[in-house]
């Protein structure tokens, strides 16, 4: 069984972050990279909220420049996912995946969050050309256009009232007859003139040639079925933890989130994680590169306390 001092399981920002940081600090960090090299940011078009690039980038190309960063460090990535751990007898902890096993002195657990996905046809090809997860990574894109919000919870609210400032309608479409948002949040959606609601519907396919440019609607009490013209779809039906892995191991909260103290370690000393695996707040590039950068330091000092 291969060993380890490090190893840090996901790639995108805050994993690449960590493996930048134990690379630098001379720990030899293996990187897992997970089934989705680069995390959610290597399927985002155009990245313009992140410091340092004034002209904008794109979500390929961060990554692919994190990546090479953290290797110029010495940084070993593996692609490969990981199936099984055993964090239950402390360090070393065992990391299996498909393809081999290791012992690790330490992990970062940087696995990230899934946004819930519709599952109606159109949606994955149309990802980047209209579709998005994110509001405020992609509404600038959305300038004096019309776009749909589908959901009713606070996230769909905060997002539509964030869309608001650059398209030139919102048109929320919404399952049941009745938000789930808090009341501060209505009040301010219906009082947006921007903000319009489509009750009782739901989205059965996202349509577009290259790009979204309407979306297939039935209403779930009449059955009736309607086409409405759109340049984007924002879908915001929640998010979950990508944490099954590690159900009954480490402790996880409500949502099933990895819970971590102020120094990013998990109820396991020795396993730390970062980014949206334990943040179901902020979801950002630049919030999950502090976080990787935060478990890294921890990690380091960790081992430098058991030697």
């Amino acid at each position: 069984m291969q060993k380890e001092k490090v190893i840090v399981i996901g790639s995108g920002p805050a994993g690449i972050t960590a493996a930048l940081y134990t690379a630098r600090a001379a720990l030899d960090p293996l990187v897992i990279s997970g089934s989705q090299l680069g995390g959610q940011i290597s399927i985002t078009n155009e990245v313009e909220n992140y410091p340092g690039f004034p002209e904008g980038t794109t979500g390929p190309e961060l990554a692919e420049l994190m990546q090479k960063q953290a290797e110029r460090f010495g940084a070993r990535l593996l692609i490969d996912e990981v199936v099984e751990v055993d964090f239950m007898n402390g360090s070393p902890f065992t990391v299996k995946t498909h393809g081999e096993s290791f012992e690790a002195e330490s992990v970062i657990l940087c696995v990230g969050a899934s946004p819930r996905r519709l599952g109606v046809p159109g949606e994955e090809e149309m990802i980047g050309r209209g579709v998005s997860f994110c509001a405020t990574c992609d509404g600038f894109f959305f300038r004096e256009k019309d776009v749909v919000v589908i959901g009713g919870g606070d996230s769909a609210m905060e997002e539509a009232l964030f869309l608001t400032r650059f398209a030139s309608h919102v048109k929320v479409i919404h399952r049941r007859d009745e938000l789930r948002a808090g009341e501060a949040l209505k009040k301010r959606a219906f009082a947006n003139e921007k903000v319009s609601f489509v009750w009782d519907t739901v989205v059965d396919e996202i349509i577009g040639n290259g790009k979204v440019e309407s979306v297939k609607l039935s209403n779930v009490k009449s059955g009736d079925q309607s086409v409405s013209n759109t340049d984007g779809v924002f879908i915001f039906i929640g998010h979950y933890p990508n944490s099954e892995l590690f159900k009954g191991q480490l402790d996880l909260d409500e949502r099933e989130y990895v819970i971590t103290d102020e120094k990013m370690m998990t109820s396991v000393p020795g396993v730390f994680a970062a980014g949206e695996i334990q943040d179901p707040v902020f979801r950002q590039i630049a919030t999950s590169v502090g976080q990787g950068c935060a478990a890294a330091m921890m990690t380091e000092r960790w081992l430098e306390e058991q030697e």
